[in-house]
């Protein structure tokens, strides 16, 4: 009887304790930055399974099951990377489609805070399909995608890439209504002075009402961009890569600044008409000589993103948070630099219930640290510039389940 009698007491106090702990995961005492909310102050984030219950200045802890002390540290909504290369595979000869050079998104994304990202046209109508059964439905990291013009994807620049007759605006955006993961169409690398190929791809976005992002190919003698930007672009569209060379492995192309070093007037002009400017890094995209004159005269991207693949990891990009570091030591604010990761890119990709840290939103997390000291950072051509500033990622929640931990946060030592 003695031992029913314990056993029930156990039971009761157990019921009790749990009755008052309605969170599941209790964040304490951080540095939140919202953009989308207009939070920048030290609040507490409590979660209830998948999703962020609460945003106070004082929450219990005796609330939660579990608590974390993000005390001198800043807690962001996770990351969202809309340029990334994710359709990988093992099918040889296919650059960025269903091969080698893509990357598992769930190896490269939690490390660096980034809980969403977009494949940037890996697949085509063609083949969309199989990057959503072999990569979509398979990854944690939400994986959402821009689909490629070219029906075969992004197979391989020449000849694939060049082929006019397998651009079909009509079975793009039927594919991309078909499937909620599209958010985009892309156009990349084609080298020709005919505007056709960019045209079909904005009928696309057009039909399917998506948005849709431009990776300039070559021409020689270079396109001028303004027919481009003013004319077949649509406000809401993007032009990513923007701060690239005035040549690149797809031949001579437009680069922001001018012969005189100065922003030219009609990339200015489509920003201010809403065409979105996109960072996307890559491993050949993002060159000092450029991004600081062009950000000294005040032109800063809209979004932040890696364009990450074999070629760039491990080059000067590295991964989206030292991205964030990079673009924070050139000037952009550490607000500037979250809001352009975040809320910003949510809002491009039209997907508006990502990117923030609302009461009833799915709880994507970032929490950072921001060391000072001495840093240097690389551009494409592997050309340093010093910062004071770097940005670390300690823990990372996506929809409330904890899947990235460096150094232990909130967690019980191992006697304990």
């Amino acid at each position: 009887m003695k031992r029913y009698s314990l056993l029930t007491a156990f039971l009761f106090s157990f019921l009790i304790l749990s009755k008052g702990q309605e969170y599941d995961i209790l964040i304490k005492n951080g540095h939140v930055i919202d953009p989308k909310n207009q939070i920048d102050e030290v609040m507490d984030i409590a979660i209830t399974g998948e999703k962020i219950a609460k945003v106070a200045a004082d929450i219990s802890p005796d609330a939660a099951k579990k608590t974390i002390d993000a005390d001198g540290l800043i807690v962001t909504p996770g990351l969202i990377d809309i340029h990334g290369h994710h359709f990988f595979g093992t099918v040889p000869h296919r650059y960025l489609s269903n091969s080698f050079t893509a990357l598992p998104p769930d190896g490269f994304t939690f490390r660096a805070g980034v809980t969403t990202v977009a494949d940037a046209g890996g697949a085509g109508w063609r083949n969309f399909r199989v990057f959503k059964e072999q990569v979509i439905d398979r990854s944690a990291t939400r994986v959402l995608a821009f689909i490629n013009i070219v029906g075969d994807g992004m197979s391989g620049v020449v000849p694939n890439e060049q082929d006019q007759g397998d651009m079909d605006a009509k079975m793009t955006a039927m594919v991309a209504r078909q499937f909620p993961e599209i958010i985009g169409v892309k156009i990349a690398h084609y080298r020709g002075h005919q505007w056709e190929p960019y045209q079909k791809a904005a009928e696309a976005g057009k039909m399917a009402q998506i948005p849709v992002m431009v990776d300039l190919g070559g021409a020689d003698p270079a396109l001028p961009l303004d027919k481009l930007f003013l004319e077949v672009l649509r406000p809401g569209d993007i032009l990513t890569h923007m701060y690239g060379r005035n040549y690149s492995g797809h031949g001579p192309k437009e680069a922001v600044l001018d012969d005189s070093g100065k922003v030219r007037d009609h990339w200015k002009e489509a920003q201010n008409k809403g065409l979105i400017f996109d960072v996307g890094h890559g491993g050949g995209s993002f060159y000092y000589d450029i991004a600081i004159p062009a950000t000294k005269q005040g032109f800063w991207p809209n979004s932040i993103s890696t364009d990450l693949h074999t070629g760039s990891m491990n080059g000067g990009m590295k991964d989206m948070v030292n991205l964030l570091s990079k673009m924070i030591n050139l000037g952009m604010s550490l607000q500037q630099a979250i809001a352009a990761s975040t809320w910003t890119p949510a809002k491009v990709i039209q997907r508006e219930e990502l990117g923030h840290l609302s009461e009833g939103a799915e709880a994507d997390l970032a929490i950072f640290s921001l060391h000072e000291g001495n840093y240097g950072f690389l551009d494409s051509a592997g050309e340093s510039h010093s910062g004071k500033q770097k940005l670390e990622t300690e823990l990372t929640l996506r929809a409330g389940r904890i899947v990235w931990n460096l150094n232990g946060l909130g967690s019980s030592a191992w006697h304990e």
